[in-house]
């Protein structure tokens, strides 16, 4: 199928994550900020419907307090707002979970949506299971997200290995992967993206463990 009506859904692509505790490490934080808005200016040429999207916390919150630099949208984002975008804060990982943003766009039309922004391991990942149940198709561009390092008493991952391990799992099922240039050639085109399923790359992953 073909003419796919999408929106590009940008995630919480704030200061605290190119400056604060909670620094993208994977893919090199620049590099996916400088995709995320390749996607936004595709979307913006594209007229496709936009969701700006920020994680906002109570005054005095150590992240992502309301009103604190932390909290601000980066200014490459803030200077490509438009006033026809669908803002909104939310304080759980769903983009869905934004006030007002389900509906929007319920109105707007939208079959699938796109995941740009932060991070991978949190927030993308919540958003695009979260479609799923919604019965909406979902994209993730993979040079236009990222993650963290993470330790806990359940082990130890580095943001290379979380993210890299969170685009196989999410191809799998829940969402196109793919990165931004592929994604913008079939934005333009009015074309859907390949998905994998999870029968599909079980017996691959069966086979490549065996080989």
């Amino acid at each position: 199928m073909t003419g796919t009506r999408r929106a590009l859904i940008v995630v919480d692509v704030q200061n605290e994550y190119f400056d604060g505790t909670l620094q993208i490490q994977y893919p090199p934080r620049e590099q996916t900020l400088a995709n995320i808005t390749r996607a936004l200016d595709a979307a913006a040429e594209l007229n496709m419907p936009v969701v700006v999207l920020q994680h906002e916390l109570p005054e005095g919150a150590p992240v992502f307090a309301a009103g604190s630099h932390s909290w601000s949208l980066h200014p490459e984002i803030e200077r490509r707002l438009r006033p026809e975008f669908k803002r909104a804060s939310k304080v759980h990982g769903s983009a869905f979970s934004g006030e007002g943003v389900a509906r929007w766009l319920e109105e707007q039309k939208v079959e699938t949506i796109t995941i740009v922004g932060y991070m991978t391991n949190n927030c993308d990942i919540a958003t695009a299971a979260d479609a799923e149940s919604r019965g909406l198709g979902a994209e993730v561009l993979s040079d236009a997200s990222g993650a963290i390092h993470l330790s806990n008493e359940a082990g130890t991952v580095s943001a290379e290995q979380l993210h890299q391990t969170l685009m196989v799992l999410l191809h799998s099922n829940f969402a196109a992967v793919t990165d931004t240039a592929t994604w913008i050639e079939a934005a333009r085109a009015g074309t859907d993206l390949p998905k994998s399923d999870l029968g599909t790359s079980a017996i691959q992953g069966l086979e490549k463990a065996t080989a």
